[in-house]
């Protein structure tokens, strides 16, 4: 028999996303935050092509975003309560790391593959920041599809997943989760 890590298996069974309105500040400071991004580059990256890359909004972006937000969504016509939605989980965050797919040209692995490694990057940040002691959530939304400019891509690129990390105000409720025996099918021969 393997080795068990018992603790670590107790910690993914039990894990849960906090929702990103019950954070706030303090949330981790760089050399916190450090130790989270560097186990989250943990992930297999298909050839050592690290085809993702981490942006960290600190306070002050985060509320440039969130008015920014605004703007463009009033320029291009979303809903008011679709734009003051997606603009108050910037608000309101004390901290958040955008994980942008940065695929690499290669013939040996296929784009797909370099994308699941990009979102294979966000569950990892978010179990990393979970697992530190931090409350964390994983969000994308309108602006971070249709404005991810404003996250700073580049062209070619898009963006994962947005992590926002800080301190949990209130322990969330337990959610249903899968049934098991409806989504999984045994295959002996």
């Amino acid at each position: 028999m393997p080795e068990r890590n018992q603790a670590a298996l107790d910690f993914l069974l039990t894990r849960r996303s906090r929702p990103a309105k019950t954070l706030q500040g303090p949330a981790p400071d760089r050399d916190a935050l450090r130790e989270i991004l560097t186990a989250a580059a943990r992930t297999p990256d298909h050839g050592k092509l690290e085809p993702w890359r981490f942006v960290v909004l600190e306070e002050r972006a985060l509320r440039r975003i969130g008015q920014d937000i605004r703007t463009i969504g009033a320029d291009r016509g979303v809903d008011p309560e679709k734009i003051e939605k997606a603009a108050l989980a910037f608000d309101l965050s004390p901290l958040a790391v955008v994980v942008i797919e940065a695929p690499k040209p290669t013939d040996k692995f296929p784009l797909i593959e370099q994308t699941y490694s990009a979102g294979a990057v966000c569950l990892s940040l978010l179990n990393a920041a979970l697992a530190a002691g931090w409350g964390a959530n994983w969000l994308s939304g309108w602006p971070s599809h249709d404005a991810p400019e404003m996250f700073g891509t580049k062209p070619g690129e898009r963006i994962a997943g947005i992590i926002h990390i800080g301190t949990e105000r209130a322990a969330p409720p337990e959610r249903p989760r899968p049934d098991l025996d409806a989504i999984t099918d045994w295959v002996s021969e």
